[in-house]
């Protein structure tokens, strides 16, 4: 049985933590250097720099003052050394952002491995919770 805090499941805590720190050194450890990234506008990024470089642009500007809470994770063992986790977010976004103070529900997808005894994200990908038929924002009851 994988640890919930040292295992895979761990990074969501710290994904959160980093988030709201709007810590972007923080933000960088979560992901091997090779990782890859979708966020929930579909922008694709590879390696560990883009990924930061991406949301660092996001953090200084319209999510500087954002905060990000996240469900308990569902993890699938792979092997010893791979998971993959599903775990919803829930952005709320404060006055920095064009449209105000709102909130988004997402569902992440993240592939972590273990690499030297860490669990770091391999893949991450990031889906926006909307209606179908119109493209309009949901949250979920909580």
């Amino acid at each position: 049985m994988m640890d919930p805090e040292s295992g895979p499941a761990g990074i969501t805590s710290r994904f959160e933590a980093a988030w709201n720190a709007h810590d972007m050194q923080a933000f960088a450890a979560l992901f091997h250097p090779d990782a890859t990234f979708v966020n929930r506008f579909g922008t694709y990024w590879r390696g560990v720099e883009a990924i930061v470089a991406g949301h660092r642009a996001i953090h200084e500007t319209v999510y500087k003052d954002s905060t990000l809470t996240i469900d308990r994770p569902d993890v699938d063992a792979i092997s010893d050394d791979a998971a993959i986790l599903h775990f919803w977010s829930r952005l709320t976004t404060g006055v920095a952002h064009p449209a105000g103070p709102h909130k988004v529900d997402t569902l992440i997808l993240a592939v972590l491995t273990r690499r030297d005894g860490t669990w770091r994200i391999q893949a991450d990908e990031n889906v926006t919770l909307v209606d179908p038929r119109t493209g309009a924002v949901i949250l979920r009851d909580l």
